[in-house]
């Protein structure tokens, strides 16, 4: 009980304190922040299209996240969760347009197939850098980032472009790259399904598997991994190539589930997004699930709160912030708590 109490108790008084701060910060502006925070709060339950919106910004946040703490696992930081995202939905659009005549079962496995290959490969780069070389990760994932959105420019604007789409647009792809969707419209799309098995499997095979455990030895004492013979440098380039895949599906997802093509800016603060789940959720692969999901609402009530409250919404991931920044003061008050017992 003592120590369920101790979890959640951090989280909720970081939430509150961060919605404080944030309310001072709108009433700053000049805004009614009991409106702004009451918008936000409520924009993803008190509709179907708020539920289903919320629902497929959690697909892409949760996916980040996993690309940042299965490498994190390790000990290592993917930066390039960003740009792995972007080169895995351009290789499925890729492969959506080429192939477009394809019937369904085989142009949808292929369309996400392609989307993981490509997040693996840009990953690659980066492990085979710090494995080989000794690069730091973190460096070369970051610059890795910049050299996609150059790609995903050139795709859009070049190959595949989409002249009147009024912004850097690829054409459509074929019907059969499309996620199924459920429900009536607004309905929600596989990907929710698949972002959801996927994450059970990833938490399992990290808890339960004998490479989970090497991970994990690996991120909590790298000099005992060596001695017991467990190949550290390999362990870390595995961890980066594994998120690297996840992330790539993430594009892909994307690009099949929600825009049926590749378009400038759907990358969408992914990379922010999931690093500060990642770390909120302390690099726990299960609890990502729950606290992207929070992360989705407050995301999707932005929005919301812009139109509503003329509050700009990069105030949200100021709270967002705060919510981080406030977990972390309490893990250093906590354990100044015990050391001075």
């Amino acid at each position: 009980m003592d120590l369920l109490v101790w979890t959640v108790l951090p989280y909720v008084l970081s939430v509150v304190a961060a919605f404080a701060v944030g309310a001072l910060v709108i009433l700053a502006l000049g805004h009614d922040p009991v409106r702004a925070l009451e918008s936000v709060l409520t924009t993803s339950f008190s509709t179907k299209f708020g539920i289903v919106e919320t629902l497929h910004k959690w697909v892409p946040t949760v996916l980040c996240a996993l690309a940042f703490t299965i490498p994190l696992a390790t000990g290592k930081f993917n930066i390039g969760a960003e740009g792995q995202l972007l080169v895995g939905a351009t290789a499925g659009v890729a492969v959506g347009i080429v192939w477009s005549d394809l019937p369904m079962v085989a142009l949808l496995p292929a369309v996400l197939v392609a989307g993981v290959l490509a997040g693996v490969l840009w990953a690659g780069v980066a492990a085979f850098l710090l494995v080989r070389f000794g690069v730091n990760e973190i460096l070369s994932t970051v610059l890795l980032n910049f050299v996609s959105f150059q790609i995903v420019d050139y795709v859009a604007s070049h190959v595949w472009p989409d002249r009147g789409a009024g912004h850097p647009a690829t054409i459509r792809v074929g019907d059969g790259a499309l996620l199924p969707h459920f429900g009536a419209a607004p309905s929600v799309h596989l990907g929710v399904l698949i972002t959801l098995v996927l994450c059970v499997v990833v938490a399992v095979a990290v808890r339960s598997t004998s490479m989970g455990f090497e991970m994990r030895a690996v991120g909590a004492n790298l000099r005992a991994s060596r001695v017991h013979g467990i190949r550290t440098s390999r362990m870390a380039g595995a961890g980066l190539v594994i998120g690297g895949g996840i992330a790539g599906l993430a594009g892909a997802i994307e690009v099949a589930g929600v825009h049926g093509k590749m378009l400038e800016g759907m990358s969408s603060n992914f990379l922010i997004l999931g690093i500060i789940v990642g770390l909120l959720a302390r690099g726990n692969n299960f609890a990502v699930l729950f606290v992207a999901f929070g992360i989705s609402v407050l995301e999707v009530g932005a929005s919301s709160m812009q139109r509503t409250a003329q509050v700009p919404a990069e105030v949200v991931l100021i709270i967002e912030a705060l919510i981080l920044i406030f977990v972390l003061l309490s893990d250093v008050l906590r354990a100044r708590l015990r050391s001075s017992r």
